[in-house]
């Protein structure tokens, strides 16, 4: 195997690769019986295949540096290149769509191939190639902002990332005074960061238009691809939210304050602070945690230990902050050579641990499913996948001592807690950009507006007084970088970790029980929508209400229950 170092890069032919999609697809049309328009399928996954993993190799390589002017040549390049791309892509489904054979591959491939097909169809249309372009233009444009960032906080210069330890720091002195700075960086690029969302809010809205829906929000969901529910489902899942988990969110963040000694409502910097002696962190170095989640694999199944090992010894990992570095964390996979990719950001946080967890949850999904065919099985829709990662986390939970140390049991409060108190922060995201969409003429104040009027139904533990710069005026949805370049992505986050609490529950029962249900739903990768998914491996799907008002009972008992004698 390649480590990730040794995979060649070189810039591809665009021409050349359009010549060679559109041939293949008039092959298809042309293909006498069942074995030759197989043989052509097979030659097509190839190719793009190798068209993505070229595609990821500079999006991976940019991201670790933003700076390298060779790499954030090729990003522009595949800006411009991908919605050229997609109008052959879009006609080879629709021969697919069209074939005379597509009965014989729904029996020899089966799963959503033919629904997604569908959907992608109704996504794109050549007409709003240009649109695309300026949207991926726009989107690296605000990666780059975000990267950039260079705070001055004393006497040393942290990237926003940097920045995390001293926003976490028991002082509250220097906790808020990171806070402000942090927020000061926001406020300095305000007319940037006002300027780069109201072009993509137009453009899209564009684009819906273009297509002939009421505006984005139709076409948002195509794009996202779900395939087994819609924005009535999401509605119905906002309010129980709102119903069942902001009250227990609610209590967790009253409790807070009575343990730190603060006012409630929280500002932002005391909500960042879980408990007076400090949040859980890590113990040891970079290196030893990466250690701790090889024992953790190693223990946990065969596969999981296989998995890891590979990661390590492939260079699949890059988790180390460091400045030009692009913000967050993500995997992905580089399809020609079978292996995921993990990227990172640590900042001797918990949010470490759980990179190694959530992200590795995805990597090992994948790397579960590396050989199907169509290789788009390799992945499920999106919030299915979330579900791997987020639920990894949880599976975690008896080697914590070795990841967190004397702070183990911290740590396992403060994630749960977390998992709660996550979900109506995810809901908001969504429901905002539901309203943004719905009116995309909003001023950028306006957008602020609203956000501070859904922050107060979804989050009313949060202060929003002006007291900390950007973070405290309604504008904090602009470090959330899905808002700007995966609109409607967040919900899943909210979907998946419903599910990961069942997970948890069963977890508490029994550890054998969790970990065959999520091998029994990992192994089918994406050959079944999400619902479908769920019901196959016994798992009850979030849009039903009961589902959340049960795992909300389950995590509420716990919570109270729970021993936190010593802990302050």
């Amino acid at each position: 195997m390649l480590k990730f170092s040794e995979m060649r890069y070189e810039r591809p032919d665009v021409e050349a690769l359009k010549k060679q999609m559109a041939a293949l697809t008039e092959r298809l049309k042309a293909a006498p019986d069942f074995a030759a328009a197989k043989a052509v399928f097979l030659e097509w996954e190839t190719l793009e295949k190798h068209m993505d993993t070229l595609g990821t190799l500079v999006s991976i390589r940019h991201s670790i540096d933003t700076r390298d002017e060779f790499y954030d040549a090729e990003e522009t390049f595949w800006n411009g290149a991908w919605p050229e791309l997609q109008e052959y892509m879009q006609a080879w489904l629709d021969a697919m769509l069209a074939s005379p054979f597509r009965p014989d591959f729904e029996a020899a491939f089966g799963g959503p191939y033919f629904l997604n097909a569908e959907i992608a169809r109704k996504a794109f249309s050549p007409e709003i190639i240009p649109e695309l372009q300026k949207e991926n233009d726009l989107t690296q444009a605000y990666d780059k902002l975000i990267a950039s960032a260079q705070i001055e906080f004393e006497g040393g210069t942290y990237t926003l990332s940097q920045m995390g330890p001293f926003q976490h720091d028991p002082d509250d002195e220097r906790r808020l005074a990171a806070w402000k700075a942090s927020g000061q960086w926001f406020k300095a690029h305000q007319s940037d960061l006002d300027r780069i969302y109201d072009e993509l809010t137009h453009l899209r809205d564009a684009m819906g238009k273009k297509l002939g829906y009421e505006g984005y929000t139709t076409l948002g969901y195509y794009r996202m691809g779900r395939n087994c529910y819609g924005k009535e489902d999401v509605e119905k899942f906002r309010s129980a939210v709102v119903k069942y988990l902001v009250p227990v969110a609610d209590e967790i963040y009253r409790q807070q304050a009575a343990r730190l000694g603060v006012a409630y409502p929280l500002s932002y910097a005391d909500a960042a602070l879980e408990f007076r002696s400090g949040n859980p962190k890590p113990q040891g170095s970079p290196d030893d945690i990466l250690a701790a989640g090889r024992k953790f694999y190693d223990e946990l199944s065969p596969e999981t230990g296989e998995f890891f090992r590979m990661m390590l010894e492939g260079e699949l990992l890059d988790v180390l902050s460091k400045p030009g570095k692009a913000s967050g964390g993500y995997c992905t996979s580089i399809a020609d050579h079978g292996v995921p990719f993990i990227f990172a950001n640590f900042n001797g946080t918990q949010g470490d641990v759980e990179v190694v967890t959530h992200e590795a949850g995805h990597a090992f999904a994948n790397w579960m499913n590396r050989d199907r065919v169509p290789a788009d099985y390799a992945w499920p829709s999106m919030e299915a996948c979330e579900v791997h990662s987020m639920s990894m986390e949880f599976m975690a939970w008896p080697w914590a001592e070795d990841f967190f140390g004397p702070d183990a049991k911290k740590f396992r409060y403060s994630h749960l807690a977390a998992a709660l108190t996550f979900i109506p922060y995810g809901t908001l995201v969504d429901h905002f950009q539901h309203e943004v969409y719905a009116h995309p003429d909003m001023t950028p104040a306006q957008r602020h507006e609203t956000w501070k009027k859904l922050q107060g139904v979804y989050m009313p533990w949060m202060r929003l007084d002006g007291d900390i710069p950007f973070f405290a005026d309604g504008e904090a949805w602009q470090r959330q970088g899905h808002i700007y370049g995966s609109p409607f992505y967040y919900i899943d986050y909210c979907l998946a970790q419903t599910v990961s609490l069942q997970f948890w529950a069963l977890g508490q029962r029994s550890r054998e029980e969790a970990w065959s249900k999520y091998m029994a739903y990992t192994r089918q990768g994406g050959t079944a929508t999400f619902t479908q998914l769920l019901e196959n491996a016994g798992l009850d799907s979030p849009f039903e209400e009961s589902c959340l008002r049960g795992v909300c009972e389950t995590a509420r008992a716990w919570l109270e229950e729970y021993d936190l004698n010593g802990v302050n």
